[in-house]
């Protein structure tokens, strides 16, 4: 009997919220960003729900318009270190870029991170959008965007080289011969390359799940191609079935094309799920959040898509300005969308602004309705698995309290976690390593 395919779960910890104004309702606690034992009450609710990972994600530049959960916030490497130890099963998946960071020390942070988990970390590859990020890194000049995914692909082959610096069982330990290790299984890299030349080995091993799990979230052609080439999971997002079922069989036909195996390639829309008892209480609960975003918090929100642009300069009532290739080298799918729509549906300013600042989202209702909508899009191939935002305070919660269980009972969704790895819940392979692998080859020749 042939399994049922499972839908996989993923929750997107940031704090006070992703927009202006979340950290203003009444329940909300407005030092979330930076309150261990909120963060720690998350995850350990969400591996009660059975979720896969969790995620934080992360920028490196702000200014005094950056949203609330950017001016004051954790690092993502240190909190999932310690959320590590109060959590047993669920993944932890972290932020970090290739254009301002080094190879060497990434890979050693993210080796440590999935030792000290047991094998449950996770990188989200970001090539850093804001320009002004460079500001912070010396200065240099921020690269364009297709450039920024050429580093990150020569990043990705030096991190993954210096993850297999130790084959699984080279450190012998051997007290009474006293070899510690069998030289014949550590390995040096010598990575000299056009952005990095790296030497290597590694000074930490590998763990149970062989190297952490590469996400990625680009949705513009060479975005799109980075994943379909390099990650296992792609974080993308999308406001119809269509659309998402689109991007699914475009990814996952890139992906077999570079040699993969498309089910290796999963998928996972963000979704802000707004869950009432009835539809009026879930409309009721998008209106209240929504009524806090000012029309100059909404301006400064849509600004950051856009290099931090000031749009208070138009007029707020008129068609959305012309601003030619503003965005390009920054969020370039979501700025190509935004003016997109705003070109084909007449839009103003004023209406550009909120809809980006107060997003409604598809997934409002019931527990029920919620759980048809998941389903529909699971079952019509436009997702492997959701990320999970809280458009509410309690947004996390409801979704596992209410949701989840109707999930299970349709048995699309896990009642007990397969792995304690966050490859193993996946379903994802563990990579042999490289010189491992070499010299199987070698032998059977």
């Amino acid at each position: 009997m042939v399994k049922q395919k499972q839908l996989k779960l993923g929750a997107l910890l940031h704090g006070v919220g992703g927009g202006t104004s979340m950290w203003r309702h009444p329940d909300a606690r407005p030092d979330a960003s930076v309150n261990f034992e909120l963060y720690k009450q998350w995850v350990q609710k969400a591996e009660e729900g059975k979720f896969d990972l969790i995620f934080i994600a992360d920028g490196l530049y702000i200014n005094e318009k950056s949203i609330p959960h950017f001016l004051n916030r954790f690092e993502p490497i240190t909190i999932l270190s310690a959320l590590a130890a109060v959590s047993k099963n669920i993944g932890l998946v972290g932020t970090l870029s290739t254009t301002y960071s080094e190879p060497f020390t990434v890979a050693r942070q993210f080796a440590s991170l999935d030792m000290i988990s047991g094998g449950r970390a996770g990188w989200n590859i970001v090539t850093s959008p804001l320009e002004g990020s460079a500001l912070n890194y010396g200065g240099r000049e921020h690269p364009e965007h297709d450039k920024r995914y050429e580093i990150a692909t020569e990043y990705l082959e030096v991190t993954r080289g210096l993850w297999d610096s130790w084959e699984d069982d080279a450190f012998v330990r051997d007290k009474e011969s006293g070899v510690f290790f069998d030289p014949e299984k550590l390995h040096t890299l010598n990575h000299t390359g056009k952005f990095f030349s790296v030497k290597g080995p590694l000074n930490i091993a590998r763990s149970r799940q062989g190297q952490p799990v590469v996400f990625q979230a680009g949705s513009s052609e060479v975005g799109k191609n980075y994943a379909s080439k390099e990650a296992d999971a792609v974080f993308t997002g999308h406001e119809t079935l269509e659309e998402a079922a689109e991007f699914y069989r475009d990814v996952k036909a890139r992906a077999a094309v570079f040699g993969r195996n498309p089910e290796q390639v999963l998928i996972f829309p963000g979704i802000s799920p707004i869950i009432g008892s009835t539809p009026e209480e879930a409309e009721r609960k998008y209106q209240e959040i929504a009524g806090l975003v000012t029309i100059e918090n909404a301006l400064n929100y849509l600004g950051r898509f856009f290099e931090h642009h000031d749009f208070s300069q138009y007029p707020l009532d008129e068609p959305f300005p012309d601003i030619g290739d503003l965005g390009k080298n920054s969020f370039q799918s979501g700025t190509d969308k935004i003016k997109k729509n705003a070109r084909e549906q007449g839009l103003t300013l004023r209406q550009v602004a909120l809809q980006a600042a107060t997003p409604r989202s598809g997934f409002t209702g019931t527990p029920e309705q919620v759980a048809d909508q998941i389903q529909a899009w699971f079952e019509g191939e436009a997702a492997d698995g959701f990320m999970i935002a809280s458009a509410v305070p309690t947004g996390l919660e409801d979704f596992i309290d209410q949701v989840v269980p109707i999930l299970q009972e349709r048995g699309i969704y896990r009642t007990e976690y397969e792995s304690d790895t966050l490859r193993g819940n996946l379903g994802l392979p563990v990579p042999e390593n490289r010189y491992t692998r070499k010299k199987a080859v070698a032998g059977q020749a």
